[in-house]
């Protein structure tokens, strides 16, 4: 029995001991308020799983000898866009697939692929022979995945054989097993990244499955963007490609060597991540939300902003700003649509329009400012994007591209119910009480 009693008071004086550490740490990496608050009632609620977990994915810039090295871009700043000669917009699933497809197939010395989740389906399985077929040609192929994403592919590794065989190098970002010491669970590679001898970019929100893109129509298929770019730009996401593989391989690629032309379509690539030694892209969200003059228009399938983008919209509205939310009206999560509840009903009290899209899920990510710029890429509005995931987000400077969003949104609204939908008294206050948590979601 006494040892039992010494064992019980060595539990609790252990317990304490962490949640102490975990205290000192958020109050050294000055973490704010709402997320200090989230952890502490996480820890009181369910200490046993609160605080392994924080431990697991509660860091958020990566500062020991294991880190990602920073990105050191030249243009990471609010600086000038680059100019690019071609720009073209995919909004239909089987345009976005013939154009990959296309790429693959026309690519010539090299094909770099990122992304986040790579299934293996019916698509993929056409992607895969395509790149088989080009890598026996002798093109170059650098596949990187993430770990956690495609966490099927990951642990049946075997389905990889024949594409390994032909020539085609395939990474995990941080594999599950392999890197104990430096895997970071909760940061995630989230970039989609495709690049083709150096010349041309694909970039999009979605992921390679038969659930983003594919040969033939499905109206089930997720509503995403995919984007084509060809020039200054293309360098900038060579940079981060090349950051991330360098990371996952220990293999550094070769810079490129030539300058790309420019032209009419003015982008600014903006990374943001544990990898950056600042929240750039947040910055310049906020910043561009205080600038707008006439209207803001957000498409998003994962809305669960903090306060300071809270504030900034509420406010906008307030001066006059013309505000809409284009969301899914279910979310293919359940804590996502018990989370952001609360966000969207406070929105619309203050005058914002939220529509709820009634069509297949919306995937995509488009955040329309004024007639004078549109972001797009792997971003959610949500902490995660924001703050825990390695993202890229691309600003787009040009009135036809612009007009093309704008023109897709517009229809996207005319499948859409507008207002968010009424709730229960209990399920209105279980949304409030989620919202110490979405620093975490």
């Amino acid at each position: 029995m006494k040892q039992e009693i010494i064992l019980y008071h060595s539990f609790i004086l252990l317990g304490s001991l962490l949640i102490f550490v975990v205290l000192l740490h958020m109050l050294y990496h000055r973490r704010s308020p709402s997320a200090i608050i989230a952890w502490i009632l996480s820890i009181i609620v369910m200490p046993y799983v609160a605080l392994p977990l924080y431990f697991i994915i509660g860091l958020r810039k990566r500062k020991n000898r294991y880190k990602k090295d920073p990105l050191l871009l030249d243009n990471q700043d609010f600086s000038s866009p680059l100019a690019n000669k071609n720009f073209r917009l995919y909004t239909e699933s089987t345009q976005a697939y013939k154009v990959l497809l296309d790429s693959i197939n026309e690519a010539k010395s090299s094909i770099y692929i990122s992304t986040f989740i790579f299934e293996y389906d019916k698509t993929t399985k056409e992607i895969i022979e395509a790149l088989i077929l080009r890598a026996k040609d002798g093109v170059e192929i650098k596949i990187l995945l993430d770990s956690i994403g495609s966490i099927y592919l990951y642990f049946t590794q075997y389905r990889l054989k024949k594409l390994r065989d032909s020539g085609a190098i395939v990474e995990f970002f941080m594999p599950i097993f392999e890197m104990p010491l430096r895997n970071y669970i909760n940061l995630r590679n989230h970039r989609k990244i495709y690049i083709f001898d150096n010349q041309k970019v694909l970039n999009t929100g979605g992921n390679i499955s038969d659930e983003y893109l594919g040969k033939t129509y499905s109206k089930k298929r997720w509503q995403e963007i995919m984007f084509l770019v060809e020039g200054k730009s293309v360098r900038e996401y060579f940079e981060l490609f090349a950051s991330d593989w360098f990371y996952a391989s220990k293999e550094k690629l070769k810079p490129l060597k030539q300058e790309p032309q420019g032209g009419d379509f003015m982008l600014h690539v903006v990374p943001s991540g544990p990898d950056m030694q600042r929240d750039v892209f947040y910055e310049m969200l906020l910043c561009k939300i205080y600038e707008a003059k006439e209207k803001i228009s957000i498409i998003t399938p994962y809305f669960i902003p903090n306060s300071s983008l809270m504030e900034a919209l509420i406010i906008s509205k307030h001066r006059g700003i013309e505000i809409t939310l284009i969301t899914p009206k279910e979310a293919n999560h359940i804590i996502i649509n018990l989370s952001r509840g609360s966000y969207m009903r406070e929105l619309e009290e203050n005058g914002v329009k939220i529509y709820l899209h009634q069509g297949a899920m919306i995937h995509a990510k488009a955040i329309i400012f004024d007639s004078s710029s549109v972001v797009l890429g792997s971003a959610n509005f949500d902490n995660r994007s924001l703050f825990l995931n390695y993202e890229v987000a691309t600003f787009i400077y040009n009135d036809t591209v612009i007009k093309e969003v704008q023109n897709w949104s517009d229809m996207l609204i005319k499948s859409s119910a507008i207002g968010a939908k009424d709730v229960s008294t209990t399920r209105r206050i279980f949304e409030n009480f989620m919202r110490i948590f979405s620093p975490q979601l």
